[in-house]
């Protein structure tokens, strides 16, 4: 195996978990998460292995963000086609629901996994509340750790709309998590 896919396997490797934790909150379905995820891996090695490896963060999450918008494009015209029939939708097509997965995980320290649970949970609905673009931008500079340009690139904006997507996701998260906020 050359050097290239090596490097290639261990970027992918790094993000896999986290742009699918990012896609899953955004499209609320984990098999839906999973297919973007995967389509985005090897589109990224497919068409940009011979970029530079600082290139792929980026570029990498770009494929991501813009596959979650083709799903919510996709899912907006099956219902527009299929209205009449989502009113009789049961409860079943739901998503799991990200309580039960909590509650499944076991931990050799109960306390502090319970602490961290109730964090991440509260984070976690904090972010599905917050518009899409706040969301990515967040995640995107918070977890990823992209800077502006680099963020800007993947969600294909100017460096200013990723600074006030930015700023109105933590201002908003402050509200919401008040004092468990850092």
């Amino acid at each position: 195996m050359s050097s290239v896919a090596v490097q290639m396997n261990q970027f992918l490797m790094s993000v896999e978990k986290r742009a699918f934790r990012m896609a899953e909150m955004a499209l609320g379905n984990p098999d839906d998460a999973m297919d973007i995820v995967q389509d985005s891996m090897m589109m990224l090695a497919r068409k940009y292995a011979k970029r530079p490896a600082d290139q792929w963060p980026p570029l990498f999450f770009r494929i991501v963000q813009n596959k979650i918008r083709d799903c919510y494009r996709r899912r907006a015209s099956h219902n527009r086609v299929f209205a009449f029939f989502n009113q009789f939708r049961g409860q079943d097509d739901e998503a799991l629901d990200v309580a039960e997965l909590h509650a499944s995980r076991s931990s050799d320290e109960p306390e502090q996994r319970a602490s961290l649970d109730g964090a991440t949970l509260q984070l976690q609905q904090a972010l599905e509340v917050l518009p899409q673009r706040q969301q990515q931008a967040f995640l995107l500079r918070s977890w990823e750790g992209l800077n502006v340009a680099e963020t800007a690139l993947a969600m294909d904006c100017s460096q200013g709309s990723v600074k006030t997507h930015y700023s109105r996701a933590v201002h908003r998260l402050r509200e919401m998590l008040g004092e468990h906020w850092p």
